[in-house]
């Protein structure tokens, strides 16, 4: 099976800073691949490696294609012009084409991230491909996928023809850090960069005209003995109109 792993390459959002104008400080931020990209990583090997395929790796935007081709990817792609995008919708119509763009895919595996909850399915639907999401592994048996995950208090186990699009959730912390070895072999390994014009994409990136924090009502806190606090409450109630 020809197996494609999409990753990203985007800052952290725990690391950053909320100011008082409710705008984003990003630069302590550091440059990390997803919670749940080394997870769908290890999925697209043991799925290539049950039907003797091979792995590609796929990134768009700040993507570092080094990240996969570290750790064990053959080749990569990057659509390097890309936006950074929290569209779900205008990220999975580039990794679509994307996909596309490299031929003949039997399977696509993406970590089923939090942060981008509806990639998996909406970049299922560009391709028109089945998906399955909240996997915990995934693997090939007699040329179909098999693959796990908790619903409820149980494990279910899923077969699915090809091609398709598997997400992939990590329940732990499965990364390795490459060695010299693998940092020195991923700068031989190919590097493809693609742009948005080649996939006959249009880039959709939204201007931002502003940020503020919503409105809010401050708080009231009545001090004193229960009958005087609670008489306190109903006449601010009261003023309030709720009452």
């Amino acid at each position: 099976m020809r197996v494609v792993v999409v990753y990203k390459w985007a800052r952290n959002p725990t690391d950053a800073l909320v100011r008082s104008d409710g705008s984003i400080d990003w630069r302590n931020a550091r440059m990390t691949a997803g919670e749940d990209d080394p997870a769908a990583l290890a999925a697209a090997f043991a799925i290539a490696a049950g039907s003797d395929g091979e792995v590609l790796g796929l990134t768009i935007g700040d993507g570092d294609a080094s990240w996969a081709l570290a750790r064990g990817v053959e080749r990569a792609w990057s659509v390097a012009d890309a936006p950074s995008l929290v569209d779900n919708a205008a990220t999975a119509a580039i990794l679509a084409a994307a996909v596309r763009h490299l031929g003949e895919v039997d399977v696509v595996v993406i970590g089923d991230s939090r942060q981008d909850a509806g990639v998996p399915v909406a970049l299922a639907g560009e391709l028109g491909w089945p998906a399955l999401v909240g996997l915990t592994s995934a693997t090939t048996v007699d040329g179909r996928l098999q693959a796990a995950r908790k619903v409820g208090g149980a494990a279910q186990t899923v077969l699915l023809p090809t091609p398709a699009v598997v997400g992939i959730a990590a329940e732990a912390d499965v990364d390795r850090a490459p060695g010299m070895k693998e940092l020195l072999a991923a700068r031989k390994r190919p590097l493809t960069r693609l742009s948005l014009a080649e996939l006959g994409v249009a880039p959709d990136d939204p201007e931002s005209l502003g940020c503020a924090k919503p409105d809010s009502t401050p708080a009231r806190v009545f001090a004193g003995e229960p009958a005087e606090t609670a008489a306190q409450l109903v006449a601010a109630l009261r003023s309030e109109g709720v009452l």
